[in-house]
């Protein structure tokens, strides 16, 4: 039987590597049929793919070492990517932090989907980000809009989304306007508190650095000098995604965001995602990216759920 065996002077380094009740260890136990045993300050590793375990392990080990919390996903990555090819450089993903949080974290792309998506919304004043949920397109645009926000490279964040789950027609809602839509753009709010904190997300909205709209009230503005993100932008119709695209002016970056497999348009309209795609493929300044379901950051059960629905369909 192979072994290998890694040194761990640090015994907070390992207890972090093992996880609670040693959760890290059994999951790659499972996962990569080896055997994992401490020695001392030594990590054994025993089994045929303790090789790759081994790899897989030094990834982690970088990861604590640069403040990310170890978990079933980041795990089931680092192996796909060196089953597939073992010299792969993961620390790309933990070395570029895109901004630190209010209490001190990191936020980095956990997948190459995600790195990609990052450098090409840094290179692009228009991207179109598709892919099926939890692949995280809408909370890093939310981290990059806020980085720029705060590199005083644009003067506001603007975020909005179609509430046509409700067909548009909020009138039976209980309250006022921003009542009836605040359920549409919870996970938006969410997002900036988890990275900003509440208070200073309370105390940007209140001095204007930060909008979150519905996409009716897009109409008729022109948008300068500011991060503008749509969300959900699957549920849009043509005309209301052209509206959408020619409202931003000088200085402005546009992050669309959507996922064609989640419609909740009815059949009389198109997509104005899918629709918007072809009509301005042919534009070089705009930058497309289909993250796929190997980004996934969620639960690991999500990506099955994915996979059981590809399936079912075919």
């Amino acid at each position: 039987m192979e072994k290998n065996e890694i040194v761990i002077e640090r015994a907070d380094l390992l207890m972090a590597l093992a996880g609670n009740l040693d959760s890290n260890f059994k999951y790659l136990e499972d996962v990569l049929e080896i055997d994992l045993s401490i020695n001392r300050e030594k990590l054994v590793i025993e089994g045929q793919a303790s090789s790759l375990a081994k790899k897989v392990i030094e990834y982690l080990i970088e990861c604590i070492l640069s403040d990310e919390v170890i978990n079933p996903q980041i795990i089931d990555y680092a192996v796909q990517v060196y089953r597939t090819d073992e010299n792969l450089d993961l620390s790309q993903l933990y070395k570029k932090i895109i901004m630190v949080t209010h209490d001190g974290g990191s936020i980095s792309p956990k997948t190459f989907g995600q790195l990609d998506y990052i450098n090409l919304i840094e290179s692009k004043e228009l991207v179109f980000g598709l892919g099926p949920a939890g692949t995280g397109k809408t909370f890093l645009a939310v981290a990059t809009a806020i980085r720029a926000l705060r590199d005083k490279k644009v003067k506001k964040i603007i975020v909005t989304r179609p509430a046509i789950e409700a067909g548009e027609n909020l009138g039976y809602l209980p309250g006022g306007l921003e009542m009836k839509i605040e359920p549409y753009l919870k996970p938006i709010y969410d997002g900036m508190i988890e990275i900003l904190g509440f208070d200073t997300f309370q105390n940007y909205r209140e001095k204007g650095w930060i909008e979150i709209a519905p996409l009716a009230y897009m109409r008729g503005r022109t948008l300068n000098n500011a991060f503008i993100i749509l969300d959900e932008a699957q549920n849009t119709t043509p005309l209301q995604m052209k509206m959408f695209l020619t409202r931003f002016g000088q200085g402005s970056k546009v992050i669309i965001n959507g996922d064609i497999t989640q419609m909740d348009l009815d059949g009389r309209h198109d997509s104005g995602l899918k629709h918007a795609m072809s009509v301005l493929n042919p534009l070089k300044e705009i930058g497309i990216i289909e993250l796929q379901k190997e980004d996934v950051v969620r639960h690991g059960l999500v990506k099955k759920i994915i996979d059981c629905y590809e399936n079912y369909k075919e």
